[in-house]
């Protein structure tokens, strides 16, 4: 297969993951929406295939609202929704749920077919396998998730409610990379522009995300709509109350809420700093490309800063609250973007008279890679 024929080859799958990672976004976000509105315990049964088709007559509907009112969030919650009540709080996890299936559908097909093929660069079949068993594991999660809410206690476990998103978040940042790797120069960088940051800053905001899955997991949210103070101070009173202490991290409204907003601090100065190291380090042909991914990157983070703020100060809107957390997928996806461009950036070396001469009269220009 010539060079050419495989560049080819290589953007057709690449622009194949980026529309199953474009999907994924959308997944996340449909997925913060049905948390909001309080669907994700609608559905109370898993299945994987038959699950695809919802109720179609109205004896089909009452039998599943039947079922819902078996379990304790109607009866502790939703006491006395009636049937249209509950169809609206159904659609959002039913196609949360099918929008999880196209996924599947949209991933291992094509998979299949470029394998066969022949289209996917020798080394990349193994990633590609990796990304549909992480996908498996996905939806098995979504599922132990939903469980923990069937219970006397009708609220989803925060800690498997952010392990699920988590997840998809790796998912998403996995493929990412991969089709960043099929598109632009594969080659490992040899210029010294801030290696260590690149691969740092898209972990710190995975781990961002992270606090943000707490916050929704324990509903932190609603508690101090104020700004910067929480409440009458900026370090409010009674953080890490609970016993052992560090479970106050996990589960105490206060502290959740804190460590999100300590987080944010932080990593708002830490981001200024790696892209104003990034942009000095960076010279020649890939200055110009740098500069670009670290500009898409900072305006990420003022607009997931400015709706932050906003989601709290307005008493977490679902619209606003659903853009909050599209806003940190966004500033993944440039913070992973601006690592890409760094890791892989090769910086031309000065050449002096007679440096390109090699032994045996070979022109440097002679040899092949």
């Amino acid at each position: 297969m010539s060079l050419t024929q495989q560049s080819r080859y290589d953007r057709q799958v690449a622009c194949w993951l980026l529309l199953c990672a474009a999907v994924i976004f959308g997944m996340i976000l449909l997925g913060g929406v049905t948390r909001l509105t309080n669907s994700g315990l609608s559905m109370v049964e898993w299945k994987p295939l038959m699950g695809v088709i919802p109720p179609m007559t109205e004896g089909q509907w009452q039998e599943t609202f039947n079922k819902y009112k078996q379990f304790p969030e109607y009866q502790k919650v939703n006491l006395g929704m009636d049937l249209d009540g509950f169809k609206s709080i159904f659609m959002y996890e039913y196609l949360h749920r099918v929008l999880g299936r196209l996924i599947g559908v949209i991933f291992f097909f094509p998979m299949l077919f470029f394998a066969l093929k022949g289209r996917v660069r020798l080394g990349y079949m193994p990633r590609l396998w990796v990304l549909f068993v992480l996908g498996g594991l996905q939806g098995l999660l979504g599922w132990y998730m939903v469980k923990s809410g069937l219970v006397d206690n009708p609220r989803v476990s925060q800690y498997r409610l952010t392990s699920h998103l988590g997840l998809a978040v790796i998912i998403y940042a996995y493929m990412l990379w991969v089709a960043f790797d099929l598109l632009f120069d594969g080659r490992k960088r040899t210029a010294p522009t801030a290696p260590n940051w690149a691969r740092a800053i898209p972990v710190l905001v995975f781990l961002m995300i992270l606090t943000g899955g707490l916050v929704a997991g324990i509903r932190a949210g609603f508690a101090y709509n104020t700004w910067p103070l929480m409440g009458s101070s900026f370090i409010p009173p009674l953080l890490y109350d609970l016993d052992p202490w560090w479970v106050s991290a996990f589960e105490d409204i206060t502290t959740v809420q804190f460590n999100h907003r300590m987080f944010a601090y932080a990593l708002f100065g830490v981001m200024h700093i790696y892209a104003w190291q990034a942009i000095t380090k960076s010279h020649g042909s890939e200055g110009a490309r740098v500069k670009v991914a670290v500009s898409l990157m900072l305006a990420a983070l003022w607009l997931q800063v400015i709706l932050g703020i906003s989601t709290l100060l307005l008493h977490v809107p679902v619209w606003l609250a659903a853009c909050h957390q599209g806003g940190a997928v966004l500033l993944l996806t440039t913070s992973i973007y601006t690592g890409h461009v760094l890791l892989r950036q090769v910086e031309p070396t000065t050449r002096t008279a007679g440096s390109d001469r090699l032994p045996g009269g070979l022109q440097s220009d002679d040899v092949r890679v």
